[in-house]
């Protein structure tokens, strides 16, 4: 007799596969969530390479000025991982992150 589909390993179900489309929009999601990162129109870039399981990714995105760029770039590597891990199941290998612009921080009007 075999157990409930609930109780069976899902590997014993069948198998799933996610577009890259879908794993690069994760990356690209996870890392405009980062304080830090530009909301432009054309936001963070990613572009992923190598297999599910060790993920490399080129990240291109734009910074607000004059948020520090190495914790914000930190931030993201942290993010990325952690989203494609949690939600794909992918491993990371490297997040390769390129900063593509510095855009000022929004200016507050001044009541005087």
């Amino acid at each position: 007799m075999s157990a409930p589909a609930e109780e069976q390993d899902s590997g014993e179900r069948g198998s799933l596969e996610i577009d890259r489309v879908v794993l690069r929009k994760i990356a690209e999601h996870a890392a405009s969530g980062v304080s830090g990162v530009a909301r432009t129109r054309r936001g963070p870039n990613a572009k992923l390479t190598g297999p599910d399981e060790e993920l490399r990714i080129r990240l291109d995105l734009p910074v607000r000025y004059p948020e520090p760029v190495r914790d914000v770039v930190r931030q993201v590597r942290g993010a990325v991982s952690e989203e494609l891990t949690k939600l794909a199941g992918a491993g990371v290998l490297n997040v390769e992150v390129t900063v593509s612009a510095l855009v000022p921080a929004a200016r507050r009007n001044r009541v005087g």
